[in-house]
């Protein structure tokens, strides 16, 4: 007798989407922590490297929004969704204090994007597709 796997379900498929939304995002948040240390250090095009990653920040951020999104239509988690867009608008409000060189405000709100991306991520890889 053979056996044979079951066919993923949507919702299934949508949580590989956000599991990799997830981890890009955390990958160039990662990015964003190095280059952050480099532009505190005043080495020489870090800024550039950091505005960089911000605009990616924002992509990564709007690809994990979507992905909860489609994740929670198709039966998921809605929470995932709202985490998400909160951590998407804070990245706008952050981009703006950090060019306005407000660090005392712009180092906190780095925190705030990191823990709810770490947050969304860690829900995401502890299901089960």
């Amino acid at each position: 007798m053979t056996r044979t796997a079951p066919l993923p379900t949507r919702s299934a498929g949508t949580l590989r989407a956000v599991q990799a939304g997830a981890a890009l995002s955390v990958v160039v948040l990662l990015f964003q922590f190095v280059t952050a240390g480099q532009v505190l250090a005043d080495a020489s095009g870090a800024r550039d490297g950091h505005g960089a990653g911000a605009i990616a920040l924002h992509v990564a951020g709007l690809l994990l929004v979507v992905a909860t999104a489609l994740h929670a239509r198709a039966g998921g988690a809605r929470w995932p969704v709202v985490v998400s867009a909160a951590v998407f608008v804070a990245g706008f409000v952050q981009a703006a204090v950090g060019d306005g060189g407000n660090m005392a405000a712009h180092v906190p709100g780095s925190l705030v994007l990191a823990v709810g991306t770490v947050w969304v991520t860690a829900w995401a890889f502890t299901r089960q597709a």
